[in-house]
């Protein structure tokens, strides 16, 4: 008879990731996993590029346009890309976060959440906070370990944030700072002596 040691280790069905064993990451994919760095980063990258692409499309259709004429053909075709490109960053943005609830096991599905006002705001957040699961979850191994270009994609929405709360702060100072001196400067009376 073959009976199991009170003192045996319990067992799982989940086996352990091997040293060096992750999960392949797709963009492009709805299965997988995604950390909460590569999401920032992925997601401010996609935004950058989103913004650059709308502002030359934009640009070069008002420059067209300001030829003159009564075709707005350039116009209409503009608007159409920039709609096209806005869909497919839609697209994508369901992609990534359905990935990262994946990353903590929380089914894809409340991806959804993300054309509900506020509850968009809750998910952000929720996204952002959540640790994902050590080890294997029933989404695939975890994320790769994030590279040097991702941690600088994640950090260029908190180094804009505080860049413009130090400029919300020292130019109304320095606006302030001028004031005072050119009023100093206008009371005082050259040559005058006391």
């Amino acid at each position: 008879m073959n009976h199991p040691s009170p003192y045996e280790p319990p067992r799982s069905a989940i086996t352990p990731t091997k040293a060096g064993e992750f999960g392949e990451v797709k963009i492009f994919s709805a299965q997988g996993r995604l950390g909460r760095v590569r999401y920032i980063g992925y997601s401010v990258g996609m935004g950058l590029l989103v913004n650059l692409v709308m502002l030359l499309v934009g640009g070069l259709a008002g420059f067209v346009e300001r030829g003159g004429g009564e075709d707005h053909t350039m116009g209409l075709l503009a608007g159409g890309m920039i709609l096209v490109v806005a869909l497919a960053a839609l697209v994508i943005s369901f992609l990534l976060t359905i990935q990262r609830l994946h990353d903590f096991n929380a089914s894809g599905w409340w991806s959804i959440l993300i054309l509900l006002p506020l509850a968009n705001l809750v998910l952000y957040l929720i996204l952002l906070i959540m640790p994902g699961t050590q080890g294997p979850n029933r989404f695939g191994n975890p994320p790769s370990p994030n590279t040097l270009g991702v941690i600088l994609l994640a950090l260029i929405v908190p180094l804009i944030m505080v860049i413009g709360i130090i400029a919300a702060i020292a130019i109304p100072a320095y606006m302030d700072y001028t004031k005072r001196a050119q009023e100093a400067t206008s009371n005082s009376v050259p040559g005058a002596t006391k």
